[in-house]
């Protein structure tokens, strides 16, 4: 392990991480992603190896996840529980290994799910969620400590109408695709409910009056 200065310490704003000119990169939710085409199974490997001594030689470790057509890497500080600079340099070192493959970006990274429920006490109810998922409880939410499967987080409320909705999906897109995304569900024949905190969120429902959010790191900080 080396040592990590203050500066490498700070979380960066969704202005400064958006400014930063990174080729093929979002920030989705708290993280940046990118999703490589390789194509084949073999080109994928390959990308990944060499993504791995690049990030032992950092000492800072992205979450790559390889499939037959596509490698998506994901980055973020875990110690800061941010994007911080190290991830920056990191993400061009990436670029760099990715363009020398002759592997190109695909035009729009990744969602990232969350899986909300709304609750009036969430220590009530977090145990229990943690321990039928065997997540951790992390604040008003509960996690998959190898971050593989969507977090559960709480949202407050103090509603107790019976047939109020408990659960909703909360799908984070990168801030470029979500007009696009809105659309679509409109065009499936979903309604938009709210737009009031709009670009951070969108509430929007289906046609029975299931709700689903469309989020982006807009607005957030």
């Amino acid at each position: 392990m080396t040592d990590i200065d203050a500066v490498d310490r700070q979380a960066l704003r969704g202005t400064e991480i958006a400014e930063a000119g990174l080729e093929g990169w979002r920030k989705v939710l708290d993280r940046l992603v990118v999703r490589y085409e390789t194509g084949d199974f073999t080109t994928g490997a390959a990308l990944v190896t060499r993504i791995a001594q690049a990030a032992d030689a950092a000492d800072h470790h992205p979450d790559v996840d390889l499939r037959y057509p596509h490698v998506t890497v994901s980055l973020k500080s875990h110690d800061v529980g941010a994007i911080t600079a190290r991830d920056l340099r990191l993400a061009r070192g990436i670029t760099a290994i990715a363009a020398e493959a002759g592997v190109s970006a695909s035009a729009h990274a990744p969602d990232v799910l969350e899986i909300a429920l709304d609750t009036p006490d969430h220590e009530k109810v977090a145990p229990f969620w943690a321990a039928i998922l065997g997540y951790q409880a992390n604040g008003d939410e509960v996690t998959d400590a190898a971050e593989r499967t969507p977090s559960v987080w709480f949202q407050p409320t103090d509603s107790k109408a019976a047939d109020r909705q408990r659960w909703h999906l909360d799908v984070s897109v990168p801030h470029d695709v979500a007009q696009e995304r809105i659309q679509a569900a409109l065009d499936a024949g979903g309604t938009l409910v709210d737009d009031e905190r709009a670009p951070a969120f969108w509430v929007l429902a289906d046609a029975d009056g299931n709700k689903a959010c469309i989020c982006t790191w807009q607005s957030r900080d």
